[in-house]
């Protein structure tokens, strides 16, 4: 348990100095951050053509209103998090990425869901997007981190349950 608290440490510190050099920052920060706002005015716009995406902001035409997408909301950080705990648990490298593939397309799909509900409550109430912004949806991302995870190791556990169990004679 040492060694997993250890390496998960070290790893979320190597990667979140990696994260904030500036040619990761605009090299990969940057367009992942423009293109995740693509991907939501692409997604709202199915239902509200007043949507639109510049850079990082997801806006809406009509009233002017957008939400920008900065640090620690495009979802990069939660998936350090995530990798981190995979690459710190005891696993085989299969099983490991197997983790990481399902636990970005998880973690990144609920910030989709995040940022188009952002777009909405901010210009329905100032007050209630200021309350998901800040606590409800910080709370919702990391617990799907960590509910990611923890299935994730139980799914490795039960793999390796089968894998070590006796063949029944039948």
């Amino acid at each position: 348990m040492l060694r997993f608290f250890l390496t998960f440490v070290v790893l979320q510190l190597t990667l979140f100095g990696i994260n904030m050099l500036g040619v990761v920052q605009q090299h990969v920060v940057l367009p992942w951050t423009a293109l995740l706002a693509r991907g939501c005015a692409g997604l709202v716009t199915l239902f509200d053509a007043s949507a639109a995406a510049a850079g990082k902001v997801l806006w809406n035409t009509v009233s002017g209103f957008g939400v920008s997408i900065e640090p620690g909301c495009n979802g990069i950080e939660a998936c350090i998090v995530l990798f981190a705990a995979v690459m710190a648990f005891p696993s085989t490298w299969r099983h490991k990425l197997v983790g990481l593939g399902v636990g970005f397309v998880a973690v990144q799909g609920l910030n989709v869901v995040r940022v188009i509900s952002l777009f909405y409550l901010g210009q329905w109430s100032t007050t209630a997007f200021n309350f998901a912004h800040e606590y409800l949806w910080q709370a919702l991302i990391m617990l799907d981190v960590l509910i990611v995870w923890l299935l994730w190791v139980r799914a490795g556990d039960r793999a390796a349950g089968l894998a070590t169990a006796p063949a029944s004679a039948g």
